[in-house]
């Protein structure tokens, strides 16, 4: 690969494995500074020896709003640039599972958390500008949809796949607000379904997840392959100044915005109160 990022700082959520793991991997190869994040410091220091130069590490539970504030503040506090953040990090349960913030914990992690970190960082990815987000969506999505009375669905019958489709809807509409009021600070934003691919992601205690997993592993890609798009709006000089957008298999395509057109700000209003972090623009 091409060494164009060099001398340019990224950050990658959920990086210690998967999709993650391969986006880190191959932004290191193109020359940047690499900073991984995993839940735990032993998830960290397993895969440090894959950076063995620029490279950094964050540990970070991702289902706390304490911990996010924490960890954001440990990265400010090193006082280097961030000119690409890829908000990967993301799970699914089989049964419902409540965070200790009180907000179902699909939701918390892949949206919520998402919302909250990237905000936190915002100062610093403003000033390193030109920079990138790019978050990891699906298109899952199209099957879900949010209420504002209920944004979590915990009061609603448990579906694992209504709950991550819910969680990537926030994404969506995160991704195209985020860019509306990012307008003119030379940071881009753009959404990204890698598709299915052979992770961890099933890896539960059970038959069932086993067998799933077995499933997924003969299947479907390896990370590596369906981290490309992902790899591509990080680093293509071919998306600069592309904002807003969401893309598969590397191509732009319109989500589904089963919530409705106009429920942008009421939604970035909700998740505000939820987390504590905004950004007026």
């Amino acid at each position: 690969m091409s060494d164009n990022l060099k001398g340019k700082t990224c950050l990658v959520t959920g990086s210690t494995s998967g999709h993650g793991l391969a986006v880190a991997e191959a932004l290191h190869s193109m020359g940047a500074d690499i900073i991984i994040h995993g839940p735990t410091r032993e998830a960290c220091d397993a895969i440090r020896d894959r950076f063995p130069s620029r490279g950094r590490a964050l540990a970070c539970d991702f289902s706390s709003r304490k911990e996010i504030a924490r960890a954001a503040e440990e990265f400010l506090s090193w006082k280097c640039p961030l000119h690409v953040l890829v908000n990967n990090a993301g799970m699914v349960n089989r049964r419902r599972r409540m965070t200790a913030d009180g907000i179902e914990e699909t939701f918390a992690v892949n949206y919520l958390a998402m919302f909250q970190f990237t905000l936190l960082l915002l100062p610093r990815l403003i000033e390193s500008a030109p920079a990138r987000i790019v978050n990891v969506g699906s298109d899952a999505h199209m099957i879900a949809s949010i209420d504002p009375d209920d944004i979590d669905g915990s009061k609603k019958r448990y579906s694992f796949a209504k709950a991550y489709g819910r969680s990537k809807l926030g994404v969506a509409y995160f991704t195209q607000e985020l860019a509306r009021r990012l307008d003119g600070t030379g940071v881009t934003v753009n959404a990204v379904d890698p598709g299915p691919m052979a992770t961890d992601i099933a890896k539960k205690p059970g038959l069932i997840p086993r067998i799933a997993d077995a499933i997924i592993q003969l299947t479907f890609p390896a990370p590596a392959r369906a981290a490309r798009t992902a790899i591509h709006l990080a680093s293509s000089p071919d998306v600069s100044g592309v904002s807003g957008k969401y893309f598969r298999f590397m191509k732009m395509k319109e989500p589904k915005l089963s919530s409705g057109a106009d429920f942008h700000s009421r939604l970035w209003e909700i998740s505000a109160s939820l987390t504590g972090a905004d950004y007026r623009g």
